[in-house]
């Protein structure tokens, strides 16, 4: 995943947002933040299956707040993707963010709407690499590790003013249901194979996340998360069925903890997480368990260079059997990505990283669809 490293990395009440927006009103207690970027990148697989692709986007966003009272402010946050690898008439657009809520001061914050999890306050400490990252228990629409859609949640910093640098969050997700069904295919040979029920891979029942961080000053921060969800019928009977190798737990579960250090130019912080019956796999399967890894570490020089160097991992326990697969422990996820970023100033950047694929061919990675090949990216961004 990509963080605009100029980003302010925490769970503050406007969440992901970029540090360089432009205001463009404030007048009469109402204030309107307008940001975006435009970013053309280009990878390449260099080993294994050579191939190449751009990956070209822009992305726009908003944040408002109104001034109700002495005590309450109302805000809201949008955030809009716009896909340009493709040609014009099929390039793929989303809405990122879109949430409002109430701010009670002291008292902390309410919203409602398309947010981050609050859980993701823990994936947010090392979803901080150059291109990839990010993606060994967090994920998009994956109950509340990434952004997610129906999530409330509620937001206190520095504990009702009373303690410096301790913040709370707690959310609900309400019920989600999101079939995935896989449509009949042909292969080269013309062969059909017919299409099956979805697993309702990006679906969600009703759940819950907290997080709690504690900012210790000098650069030192912890935080600690937990999320808890009821799984939908469809996940659950896909894993009971014989045609999906998939978890069939009744319900999803993760913690989750990460330290950092962010002072004297330095950046760095190690992130561990455990799943049961909630993260996909790559042919879209739900694991019974995963024991995840992350760590990425950062040097900003003053004249603009960033380099940084990170490490994921994600192992799956007891795997269902697939394909030529018979089941076990397999690592789903496993890289080092070295790479940098190089800043003309706060608006222009360019960056290159390299993903070291430490994945090997497998019976597993065969029948999962998993590349085991190394990868190369360079990109140039102009952000606002």
């Amino acid at each position: 995943m990509k963080r605009n490293i100029l980003a302010v990395v925490i769970p503050a009440l406007l969440a992901a947002g970029a540090a360089n927006a432009a205001e463009i009103y404030n007048k009469n207690a109402n204030k309107l933040d307008f940001y975006g970027k435009a970013v053309g990148e280009h990878g390449w697989t260099t080993t294994g299956h050579s191939d190449n692709s751009d990956s070209t986007y822009a992305r726009i966003g908003f944040k408002g707040e109104t001034q109700i009272n002495d005590q309450l402010t109302g805000y809201g946050h949008w955030e809009y993707n716009m896909n340009a690898s493709s040609a014009e008439g099929a390039q793929s657009t989303n809405t990122r963010l879109a949430f409002a809520g109430l701010n009670f001061g002291d008292a902390g914050s309410i919203d409602y709407g398309r947010n981050y999890g609050a859980i993701y306050d823990v994936g947010a400490y090392t979803d901080m690499f150059v291109v990839w990252g990010g993606d060994s228990w967090v994920a998009t629409d994956n109950f509340m590790n990434g952004r997610s859609a129906g999530l409330l949640t509620y937001r206190n910093s520095n504990f009702f003013g009373l303690v410096d640098g301790l913040s709370l969050a707690l959310q609900y997700q309400g019920k989600n249901e999101r079939s995935n069904v896989v449509a009949p295919s042909v292969n080269d040979q013309g062969q059909i194979t017919l299409g099956r029920a979805g697993n309702g891979a990006k679906g969600n029942g009703e759940g819950f996340s907290t997080s709690a961080q504690y900012d210790f000053g000098e650069g030192f921060a912890l935080v600690a998360g937990y999320e808890t969800a009821d799984r939908t019928d469809e996940q659950v009977a896909a894993g009971n069925s014989a045609a999906w190798a998939s978890a069939g737990g009744s319900r999803a579960e993760a913690w989750a903890t990460a330290v950092k250090y962010d002072a004297n130019n330095i950046y760095a912080a190690v992130s561990y997480a455990q799943t049961y019956n909630m993260t996909r796999e790559a042919d879209n399967n739900f694991a019974n368990k995963t024991d995840n890894l992350e760590a990425v570490v950062q040097y900003q020089f003053d004249f603009g260079l960033r380099p940084s160097l990170g490490y994921v991992q994600s192992q799956g326990k007891d795997l269902k059997a697939r394909g030529g697969f018979s089941g076990g422990n397999e690592d789903l996820v496993k890289y080092i990505e070295l790479g940098s970023w190089y800043y003309f100033n706060k608006n222009m950047n360019v960056y290159a990283a390299y993903k070291f694929n430490l994945l090997d061919d497998s019976a597993y990675t065969e029948a999962a669809g998993l590349s085991t090949d190394d990868q190369a990216t360079v990109g140039i961004v102009y952000q606002f």
